[in-house]
């Protein structure tokens, strides 16, 4: 039979880490919206930053980070539980310690100008290579860079990069070889921002606040290529197939906060002298969250132990992300039925994560490329359509 308990670790991780939410962050949730509301971040630098010290304290630090660069490496399937506890709040935060996972291939030189100061939190990155023409389809990128001596001079522009406005630099990925494109043709720089690329804020209809890159003439010094030139692109596919199975393991908290507040209201609410919870309209609305956020977590769960296995879960995370952010959306549109015009207001957080949530449908591959991900890979005998765990 299939144990699906907790180990002790995993289980004392998930507790300290509730503990941490419910303490720490929870509290900091009316001036978050306070602050949103108007116009502020909801969180600064400095705070999260705070925040990243006193869980450093109790030795959490570096959650996914090899233990050489003094991170706890503790693998996938707890840092996905780790990530459902965060994603119980809505106030924007991440545990230290952590670097994109493609700074690791960086030489010793690049590893202690960008990958260490990174792990430490004294410089931020940002992963650039969604264009405006160039979206989902990252083959069809036209920021080019050129090769001048010793430098390289990159010129165009990058669209919704997320950390964009606070990085201090960004792995910008341009065309160095038109006639061999995507395959040999595109390569990955390591460029500080005081090289003279600027960026530009994106509203959006969340919190999340992306931003535009203009790369005008920026020269890079060659040294500053991370990897080989022309192998770009591998190295981009691999930071997008990193941990695609952690944006629905954030929504398993977010949903599993949600239903509470759900499950508290029809249980307080009475309309023509009956509770909400007697109404078999608004059962059936929490038996379908609670089945749906159950199946959620089984999915997550399954793709983060095949990461975690070492085999192959491109399938499994496309699955998971695109059943989380489907059902998620469902969730949260279900709650704010329930409460009713309450719900619609920004009295209650379910409005703010309405908006979060919708994106989650969007980012790091829309709905409609992971089924046809999931699509293809049936359709060509890639994956078998029996479970083979």
């Amino acid at each position: 039979m299939v144990d699906f308990a907790l180990s002790d670790e995993q289980r004392a991780v998930r507790d300290w880490v509730r503990t941490f939410v419910e303490r720490e962050l929870m509290p900091l949730e009316p001036e978050v919206l306070r602050r949103e509301r108007a116009g502020e971040p909801g969180i600064t630098r400095e705070e999260s930053r705070a925040l990243q010290r006193k869980a450093r304290e109790s030795g959490f630090w570096g959650i996914l980070t090899p233990e050489e660069y003094g991170g706890m490496n503790l693998g996938a399937i707890t840092a996905s539980i780790l990530e459902a506890e965060l994603g119980r709040t809505f106030v924007p935060f991440r545990f230290g310690g952590s670097a994109d996972n493609i700074l690791f291939h960086g030489n010793e030189e690049q590893k202690q100008r960008y990958l260490r100061p990174t792990i430490e939190g004294e410089r931020i990155s940002c992963f650039a290579i969604t264009e405006p023409g160039a979206g989902s389809d990252a083959k069809a990128i036209r920021t080019s860079a050129r090769r001048d001596g010793d430098e390289w001079v990159i010129n165009g522009e990058k669209t919704f990069i997320t950390q964009g406005n606070e990085a201090d630099f960004t792995m910008v990925f341009a065309v160095t070889d038109k006639e061999k494109g995507a395959n040999g043709g595109v390569t990955c720089f390591l460029v500080d921002r005081d090289m003279g690329w600027k960026s530009e804020p994106i509203p959006t209809m969340g919190e999340w606040g992306p931003a535009a890159l203009v790369f005008d003439n920026v020269r890079v010094p060659a040294e500053n290529v991370l990897g080989e030139v022309g192998f770009g692109f591998a190295l981009a596919l691999q930071w997008i197939g990193q941990g695609r199975y952690l944006l629905p393991s954030r929504a398993i908290g977010s949903c599993e906060r949600l239903i509470e507040m759900a499950v508290q209201q029809a249980n307080t609410r009475s309309t023509f002298g009956e509770l909400l919870s007697e109404r078999q309209a608004i059962q059936w609305m929490i038996a379908d969250s609670v089945v749906e956020l159950q199946a959620l977590r089984l999915l997550v769960l399954h793709a983060a132990w095949q990461v975690e296995a070492g085999r192959d879960s491109r399938q499994a995370q496309s699955i998971a992300k695109l059943y989380g952010g489907v059902k998620a959306n469902e969730i949260v549109d279900r709650v704010l039925q329930i409460h009713g015009g309450m719900g619609y207001t920004r009295e209650l957080p379910i409005e703010r994560w309405y908006r979060e949530l919708r994106l989650l449908r969007i980012y790091e591959g829309t709905d409609e490329i992971q089924r046809r991900t999931i699509a293809r890979n049936v359709l060509k005998g890639h994956v078998p359509v029996a479970a083979d765990f």
